[in-house]
């Protein structure tokens, strides 16, 4: 049974910084794509960004770049979502989401992590 577990989210004030960790297992993780996403309250899921298999390539939304970074630990089976410069409107649930190749659909997905962020 594939499982991805997100942790690391929380409360932080504005101008903090939190890691969200997203773990892996039931899968080969190496051979996929992760990504990460987010769904404020109200409004629809957004993607946050991506990183290749091997960790290699990342690409972001244009509202998170700059302030977010995804990095990935083969290893370990588990992806990274570093956030810096925290404001409210980064507060969301977090998912991370795995698929096979740049051209499918994501195939797996978290229950999610709460970021909530005050002023």
């Amino acid at each position: 049974q594939v499982q991805l577990a997100e942790s690391g989210g929380g409360l932080v004030q504005a101008g903090g910084s939190l890691r969200l960790s997203c773990q892996a297992s039931g899968l080969t993780f190496s051979p996929y794509r992760m990504g990460w996403f987010r769904q404020a309250p109200g409004k629809e899921r957004e993607v946050v960004g991506s990183i290749t298999w091997s960790g290699g390539s990342t690409s972001y939304a244009d509202s998170v770049k700059g302030r977010f970074t995804i990095s990935r630990d083969n290893a370990k089976n588990t992806v990274y979502l570093q956030i810096n410069s925290l404001s409210p409107e980064d507060t969301a649930v977090y998912y991370c989401a795995g698929k096979l190749g740049a051209g499918r659909a994501y195939a797996y997905w978290g229950q999610g992590t709460q970021v909530t962020v005050s002023s």
